[in-house]
């Protein structure tokens, strides 16, 4: 409950490493040199690749299976997850204490939807930064989208981003949203917001699924309330 505490007096400060722990994450894979060799295909989802000596991870399609680190020879992996990405400018100052989120289904399996599901509950709560979820889009800031945009849902998805007003950001949440994580190359799916859609992504946060932390943190750097990469 300390957490919560110190979340509720200083809540930017909160959303940091200190946060990070058991629990909070499942850890991450990460990068490293490759003297024996490491078998790329032993990733499901073409996450690994080499590059100058070294296996590199691919968080956009890291769907944190973990077979990397169990089978020898194994990656190292940290407590933590993938800080957020910006990839364009965030909201104005105007939009830092009160902003408002469409989150959209488009095909997930219910795991990311759950973790955004917590951020509104008191241990994270996302209502004392300012943001508040929304079921109208047109009263919408910020589109979250979650899974891999299946066929079905392709529709859906751009009716609701053309409802949004401008100035309006997209967040794509978990690898199915980033590359159609492990449902990738199904006839079914579009793999993930890719630029064919035409809708385009303003800030991303890998993980299958990422932990609340790692969503609460995407909002903060679009809200610009913390640095892109401040976190280490």
């Amino acid at each position: 409950m300390s957490w919560v505490y110190s979340g509720l007096r200083r809540p930017v400060e909160a959303v940091s490493a200190e946060a990070v722990g058991r629990g909070t994450t499942p850890g991450r894979p990460v990068s490293a040199p490759d003297p024996l060799r490491t078998p790329l295909n032993m990733c499901p989802t073409d996450a690994l690749r080499s590059e100058n000596d070294r296996v590199v991870v691919d968080y956009p399609r890291c769907i944190n299976c973990l077979r990397c680190v169990r089978e020898p020879p194994s990656l190292p992996v940290e407590v933590g997850y993938e800080p957020a990405r910006l990839l364009t400018e965030p909201l104005a100052a105007a939009f830092r204490h009160s902003v408002h989120v469409r989150v959209v289904d488009a095909g997930d399996c219910g795991a990311c939807l759950n973790e955004i599901r917590q951020l509104t509950g008191p241990v994270y709560s996302l209502h004392r930064f300012g943001v508040y979820v929304t079921p109208t889009p047109r009263d919408a800031d910020v589109l979250v989208v979650v899974g891999p945009v299946t066929r079905a849902m392709e529709g859906a998805l751009m009716a609701t981003y053309d409802a949004l007003p401008d100035p309006k950001r997209v967040l794509a949440v978990g690898a199915c949203a980033l590359s159609g994580g492990i449902f990738r190359g199904s006839f079914a799916v579009r793999d993930g917001l890719v630029p064919s859609l035409g809708i385009p992504v303003d800030a991303m946060v890998a993980g299958c699924p990422p932990p609340p932390l790692a969503i609460l943190e995407a909002l903060l750097v679009l809200t610009g309330q913390v640095a892109a990469g401040g976190r280490s």
